[in-house]
């Protein structure tokens, strides 16, 4: 049988969100990144008038939908697919906790991702009894790996994998017969040069891999750029028979996107005119909260990239949560993230202007 699953780690916030509600002007919580911003209409309308889904959808996805991905890998990541070498998925999180399950992984396998990092990937290793290992120097990833997961930007400190640091490690993925599969659902939000201005590099791209996708794959979100977190629209594309395994045992586990949802994902692929309004928001959130972080004597690391600051002060991460809560701020623990962050806490850009303008007011005002 399978080990017993760890308790849900946000269900130690309990206290800490009761004594930010105490605050006089309320609590403002920047701990979990959910978009706050309008779906576009553009997308709600395709979703709309594909309501008459009366037919299974397609595990596969329809063709139209492939392709707006293929070519939207093309436009966006500089990534030649065909389309037959995408998928889409119910979201990304349950993509990343079954990627283990979906490659038949098991015991005496090991599962390896990112020191510091979002928990479904040790998650996804727990469910099938493989090894979890926290590791970033691809030196150090065992011999019985059998699953690589790297994630640029990261969440929570919003570093990037340079085209070097990519190669390193698809090629030592390849040296021990591994998947490795990039988790990048945050590229277009690069904030601090070169990625202000320069593409952040897909693990796909031909200066990593060259033309050769082999045990290569590219995981993708729109909940984030196109505000669709509760469509539940996401894909991966890569290795075409590592695609064709992971439909088929989805054609087995009856793992279906709605054709509604698919419907709405041609639309938002089409349309990067609202991602751009999208990077605008929070790069403006971002420009108000991080000097405030830094006034009230705290470090931003990392950060170049994606919907977090990752701030630190010295001292453990909860001793700063309860400092957080005191003047109504609810802000995300490093321990949540591994063993590797006892000091950090993750903020996040997904709240409104004039919640990220109070949580700056607030701190400013709690400054030394």
């Amino acid at each position: 049988m399978r080990a017993p699953l760890p308790d849900y780690p946000w269900d130690a916030m309990a206290p800490y969100l009761a004594t930010a509600a105490e605050h006089p002007e309320g609590a403002l919580n920047l701990s979990i990144g959910s978009p706050i911003d309008p779906s576009p209409q553009a997308v709600r309308d395709a979703l709309a008038a594909a309501t008459d889904a009366h037919a299974y959808p397609a595990t596969s996805g329809e063709p139209a939908l492939r392709e707006a991905i293929a070519g939207w890998f093309a436009r966006r990541r500089g990534v030649a697919l065909d389309a037959n070498a995408v998928l889409p998925t119910i979201g990304s999180k349950e993509l990343v906790a079954l990627m283990p399950l979906l490659l038949g992984l098991g015991a005496g396998e090991a599962v390896v991702f990112p020191r510091i990092a979002y928990p479904s990937y040790a998650m996804g290793a727990a469910l099938v009894g493989a090894d979890a290992v926290a590791a970033d120097d691809p030196t150090e990833w065992p011999e019985h790996t059998r699953l690589v997961w790297v994630n640029s930007p990261s969440n929570p400190d919003g570093r990037v994998m340079d085209v070097g640091a990519l190669r390193a490690a698809v090629e030592r993925a390849r040296e021990l017969g591994a998947v490795i599969a990039g988790d990048e659902c945050y590229a277009e939000f690069g904030w601090d040069a070169p990625w202000d201005a320069a593409p952040i590099p897909s693990i796909l791209d031909p200066r990593v891999v060259g033309d050769d996708h082999t045990g290569v794959l590219s995981v993708y979100s729109l909940s984030k750029q196109s505000n669709l977190a509760g469509y539940r629209a996401a894909f991966v594309g890569g290795d075409p028979s590592l695609i064709d395994t992971l439909l088929t045992v989805r054609k087995h586990a009856g793992l279906m996107q709605p054709a509604p949802v698919q419907a709405a994902m041609i639309a938002a692929l089409g349309d990067e005119a609202h991602v751009a309004e999208q990077r605008a928001r929070y790069r403006a959130r971002r420009d108000v909260l991080l000097p405030a972080l830094e006034a009230a004597g705290y470090r931003v690391d990392g950060s170049e990239a994606g919907l977090y600051l990752w701030a630190t002060r010295g001292v453990d991460a909860w001793e700063s949560v309860a400092e957080f809560a005191k003047i109504g701020i609810v802000v995300g623990p490093g321990h949540f993230y591994g063993d590797h962050s006892p000091q950090h806490v993750r903020l996040a850009l997904t709240a409104s202007d004039a919640d990220i303008a109070a949580a700056a007011g607030r701190l400013e005002q709690s400054a030394p």
